[in-house]
Order: C-alpha cells, then structure tokens, then sequence
C-alpha cells in the first residue's frame, strides 16, 4: 500500500479542528522551520525534494521560489491558487473540506521561507464552504499563536487572509487571479514581466496550487532526501488524483508517482476498475485541458512499455499517443460513451469560460462549440473534422495565457484517435437519432473498443 504524506489522517474525527490536527503532529514543521532553518535552507530543501507544481504545469516549485525578486524595501507576496474549476479535478476542495490545516501550515512555512507578511488563499467564489472552514481554521491558528505577531517568539510576523475567487475558469491562471485579486476583472496579463518580478500590487509575487503548499510539510519534516525517494525519475513524491467517470470506485487518492497506469484503474485499491463489467474506451489523466488517450495509449505506450502515472510517462510520445498528467483529474470513459458528445461538452465549456481578450480563442473556442455542436446532433459534414483539426491549430500557441491550448488539444485528439466515431457521426446519425445522448437510440452501434491487452 501506498504511504499517504497528506492523506495520513484525513479520516480521523475531527482533524479538521486545530486541537486533533495539532495532536496528529501538526504545526511541527512551522516550528522546525521558523526555529531552526532560515528562510534560504527551506527554498533549498523544496528545490532538492523535486516537487513539481500540482496545479497542471508540473514546474519544479523550488526553483518558481528562486526567481522571486527580492528588492529592498519592497513587500512580497505568497498567493495560494485555490481556484479548482479545471472539469474532473477536485482533490484541492477535499483538502481544504477535510483537513484546512494542512494548507495553513504550508502557507505558513512557504511564506517565511519567501520572506511574505501577508499571504492569500484565493478559493474560488462557488466553494463557499471550503471558504469559511478555511476561515476558522485561520482564526484557531492565529489563536494559538502560529499566524500574527511574532509567531512563537520568532519575530516572524504572517497575516494570512482567504479571498473568494470571481467564479471564472479563466481566473486558474495566474496572472489573472492576481488582476482579480486586485479587484479587476480577471484577464490575464502579457508576460514578461513574470509575477516573480511584478505580481500582486506589483510586487514580487509567488503563486503556488494548493496541493504543491501542502506538500511542503512533509518535506520540512522529513527532509527533502526522504520525500525525494518516493516517485521515479523527476516526478517525485506523491501526488492527489481526483478519479471520475465510469468506474467502480470514484474518489480522491493519494499516490506514490511512478504508480503503473494499470493498477491504478483496476486494482481494489485505487479505482477498482470500469464500472459495471464494462471496457475502458478512453482516459483524460489530467483534467479536460489535456489530449483524451484510447485506451490501449493510456494503459501502454506506442513503443508497447506500461505507461505510468507520472509526469515523464504519460508525455511520452507528445500529444501523438502522449497526454499530460495536468492536475490529476482522471476522467475514464467505458466503451458506451461517446467521444463526440463529450468532446462538444469540454468545447462548450471552453468557450463559455474563454476571458475573450485573444482573438484565437475567443472566436476559434465558439467555432468549435458550433461544428461539434452540428456533428452531434446529426448535421456534420466530412469536412468537418478537417475544419475542427485547422481552428484548433490556429488557437494553439497563439494566446496570451494557456486556456486557448486547453481548448484546443481534447478537439485534436479526440479527431486523432477517434476519427472513425466523428465519421460515423455524418453517415449515420440524425438529429432525431442523437437527440436523447443515448446510445441506445443510435441506429448503429458505435465503433467499440479493442480489448485492452
């Protein structure tokens, strides 16, 4: 069985309160951190754990905490990115339900080793339960003297403040959580300059996803070299899963990365395979931002290796027969769902939450909401999945902030490797047929699935 680093107690009553979390050991590494370490040794430590952000980008966070400027006289700011919209991914809002603690120790040591007085957990503004655990818990932290003034008698002074988010998608990305953050409207900024230079109020600003904080305990408490052990290769440590779709066991798992594709989907303890006897038809490993995998990809590489639940495996062979391991929302589909349907479900999404400042995206997403919307309903043409490849390369890449990408690659590769069901889509279905999304009513089935070697 897998060892949990921050799932350890999550079923222990009551660990979302200080006096049971403070019990279970919590708080240590705030006390280990502002009493022993300085501030340099703790952006070491992270840098020499591994740690790569779990929000989607996967990018080492010791090093995002090294660029942070550090000019005189100027303040610098944590942001804690609690603005969990990404479709399929829900382990941040478990965390702060059931154990908010957690996230406030990680703020905590993070913003002293980045030298921040004032930090902000930005959640966003549909969580509003998640928003006021988080307030009491920062209210019992400060009570016991682990936020405010001179925090155990260190001379560190930490106010940490929660901000309900401005309920937009487009909100996830950085630069626009700190424009909303500054009371605006929250539409990503042209980079350079980077929020590491100009961030919030223009200063020097880090931005971190709330697992990547909370993964910082462990780290301060067992030591980087321990927590380095743990994973394969450059994808270090353990990593939350939010699993959804057609399985047998639903839920959020804590995983060591390295873990086989296959066991996760089918052993008892993780996923417990597809739900009622059905075949696995497709995955989306990372969130509805990332390219849908057939199966035969998601459990083996091209070259016929296993594929892993890691950063580097499941990349292997770039979005060809590659995805991205993103956020963790795993999303599986069973033989009877259809690709189209789901596809024109994740373009609707993507246009509807598209902030419209980059003309690519704000045109190219209602494009393909449009074409895919046709295809579904039995108006396509055969010129339509050539139409939808041609807009989602002129969106990819030409954005000021990644959600263009985001729309982009579930519509190519789902045109890549389930052409034949799109085709199927303009010789056979009528809107009559495809009205009530049920398979049942087609009147030819599907194409099915190879069995899964």
């Amino acid at each position: 069985m897998a060892r949990k680093l921050l799932l350890e107690h999550i079923n222990v009553p009551g660990i979302n309160t200080f006096e049971v979390y403070r019990s279970k050991g919590g708080y240590a590494s705030v006390e280990k951190a502002l009493k022993t370490l300085t501030p340099e040794e703790i952006v070491e430590e992270v840098k020499k754990s591994g740690l790569r952000g779990r929000g989607g980008a996967g990018f080492p966070t010791g090093m995002k905490w090294s660029f942070l400027a550090k000019p005189e006289g100027v303040p610098r700011y944590l942001v804690c990115n609690a603005d969990e919209s990404e479709p399929g991914t829900f382990k941040d809002r478990y965390l702060m339900t059931h154990i908010p603690h957690l996230l406030i120790e990680g703020m905590i040591v993070s913003s002293f080793a980045l030298g921040a007085k004032t930090s902000y957990i930005y959640v966003r503004g549909e969580m509003m339960p998640q928003i006021r655990i988080l307030e009491r818990a920062i209210a019992e932290a400060k009570n016991a003297g682990f936020l405010g003034k001179n925090i155990l008698g260190t001379g560190y002074d930490l106010e940490l403040y929660v901000q309900p988010g401005g309920g937009a998608y487009i909100c996830g990305e950085e630069t626009a959580l700190l424009e909303s953050l500054e009371g605006k409207r929250g539409n990503p900024r042209i980079k350079p300059p980077f929020p590491a230079i100009a961030g919030l109020y223009g200063c020097p600003t880090v931005v971190n996803n709330v697992e990547s904080i909370a993964a910082v305990v462990p780290i301060i408490n067992e030591g980087a070299e321990e927590y380095a052990k743990i994973g394969i290769g450059r994808s270090t440590g353990t990593k939350l899963i939010s699993a959804g779709g057609n399985l047998n066991k639903p839920g959020v798992y804590e995983i060591d990365l390295g873990l086989s594709c296959e066991e996760f989907l089918y052993s008892d303890e993780y996923c417990g395979g597809i739900a009622n006897g059905k075949r696995l038809k497709a995955v989306v490993a990372g969130g509805s931002s990332v390219p849908i995998l057939p199966a035969n990809l998601f459990l083996k590489t091209a070259n016929g290796e296993g594929r892993l639940m890691s950063y580097e495996s499941l990349s292997d062979g770039g979005f060809v027969t590659g995805t991205m391991l993103g956020s963790g929302g795993f999303i599986a589909f069973d033989e009877d769902q259809c690709i189209v349907r789901n596809t024109w479900n994740f373009a609707r999404f993507y246009h509807h939450e598209s902030c419209g400042q980059c003309s690519p995206c704000r045109e190219g997403t209602g494009w393909m909401e449009k074409v895919l919307h046709r295809l579904e309903n039995g108006h396509g043409k055969q010129s339509d999945m050539d139409l939808l490849v041609d807009v989602s390369k002129k969106i990819e890449g030409n954005t000021i902030c990644p959600l263009g990408d985001a729309a982009a690659w579930p519509v190519a590769s789902a045109i890549r490797h389930f052409r034949d069901e799109f085709e199927w889509h303009v010789t056979h279905a009528s809107e009559a047929t495809v009205r009530n999304y049920g398979l049942a009513h087609y009147a030819d089935p599907l194409p099915k699935p190879e069995p899964a070697a």
